[in-house]
């Protein structure tokens, strides 16, 4: 299938980190702050969910968020997720189906850590979903700037400078 034609069918839109994603869950509950905890400003939704495309042009650039974010493949090559974790640990995982080479077709980004994502094969897409719990909201949302990571992370300082914009 088309990257064009998968992008008009499940009606995705630019994403602001890279890639193309649509909002497909929010759930109707929702946790109060006082439950959540300081690292929150309001209260969050049980869980939310989005469809999330990514092309082998593009990248999702560093970020974090303050929930776990759940990934799962669905279509196209495998996606590496690109995790950079509060001890400096820098660990790449790939989420697709050949299990053979360590795929996985589900994998975890822990609250807290700083992650980004790039296709795996050239010339090629990734369709996948991404499940944030308590819901995500952009308040939580914190998008890297090179400069500031790299020096908190000097020996990652090659692939983030490849994984951000800013």
């Amino acid at each position: 299938m088309e990257i064009r034609t998968i992008i008009e069918w499940l009606q995705l839109l630019p994403h602001p980190e890279g890639g193309f994603y649509r909002e497909v869950y929010r759930s109707l509950g929702n946790i109060p702050q006082q439950a959540l905890g300081p690292q929150f400003s309001g209260s969050r939704n049980y869980s939310t969910s989005i469809y999330f495309l990514l092309t082998s042009e593009n990248f999702s650039a560093f970020h974090r968020i303050k929930q776990d974010e759940i990934w799962h493949f669905y279509q196209g090559s495998a996606i590496r997720i690109h995790v950079i974790y509060p001890n400096g640990e820098y660990r790449p995982q790939d989420v697709g189906l050949d299990f053979e080479v360590g795929e996985l077709p589900q994998f975890v980004v822990p609250a807290g850590c700083w992650f980004a994502s790039s296709v795996k094969d050239a010339d090629s897409f990734s369709l996948t979903g991404c499940t944030v719990s308590p819901g995500f909201d952009f308040a939580d949302f914190e998008l890297a700037d090179r400069g500031e990571l790299t020096a908190t992370f000097p020996q990652h300082a090659q692939i983030i400078e490849q994984l951000t914009r800013i």
